[in-house]
């Protein structure tokens, strides 16, 4: 009875261990594969903006318009080395992934993309718009991008791209049921206006 009892707990650890060994081997693999989750976008910003001056703030003199076009390259991802072991579940053939949520990695709003159309353009001589008013507007379109990146569809294709590339080399790795979700977070630091005003002081 007790060799039997010993066995039974030889034959328990040798399969706690394997399963904590194809656990390790998994984490490793999809670590490895971070570099390759990612995905980046480029997305174009008009800017347009009018300016009204009037004479003792009661008649229209004349109108100031203002039309430019930016672009922001944005690159989303995750951060594969923040899994865990626990987020990993292993059942045989079934394997269940947790995986941290998608966030930007590189946010770019380069100066060179920011393009005045001075074909519709116009600053009468008594409204004109000032190199301050421009830095304002690239600023105030930097804040609207961030902030509304959640609303593009950035998240939905990262995660998707991510499942499949996974999916890919689970399946390599011997799996045939997969189970991949991802937990929920920030996706960017969104700031305010009074933020950027405070920081262009």
């Amino acid at each position: 009875m007790r060799k039997s009892l010993i066995f039974i707990l030889l034959i328990l650890i040798a399969f706690s261990s394997c399963k904590e060994e194809k656990r390790a081997i998994v984490v490793s693999k999809v670590k490895q594969a971070s570099k390759l989750a990612t995905t980046e976008f480029i997305i174009d910003k008009t800017i347009f903006a009018t300016r009204d001056k009037k004479l003792l703030g009661i008649i229209k003199i004349n109108q100031a318009d203002f039309l430019a076009y930016s672009q922001a390259i944005v690159k989303t991802g995750i951060n594969l080395d923040n899994l865990q072991p626990s987020d990993i579940e292993i059942n045989g053939k079934m394997i269940s992934l947790q995986l941290p949520h998608v966030e930007v990695i590189n946010f770019s709003y380069p100066i060179e993309k920011y393009r005045i159309d001075y074909e519709v353009s116009n600053t009468p001589f008594l409204n004109k718009f000032t190199v301050e008013d421009y830095d304002r507007f690239f600023q105030q379109a930097e804040i609207d991008i961030r902030n509304n990146l959640k609303y593009l569809g950035v998240v939905k294709t990262t995660e998707e791209k991510t499942r499949q590339m996974l999916e890919i080399l689970l399946k390599n790795l011997g799996y045939t049921e997969i189970y991949i979700k991802f937990k929920d977070g920030q996706l960017i630091p969104e700031i305010e206006n009074d933020q950027i005003a405070e920081d262009t002081k």
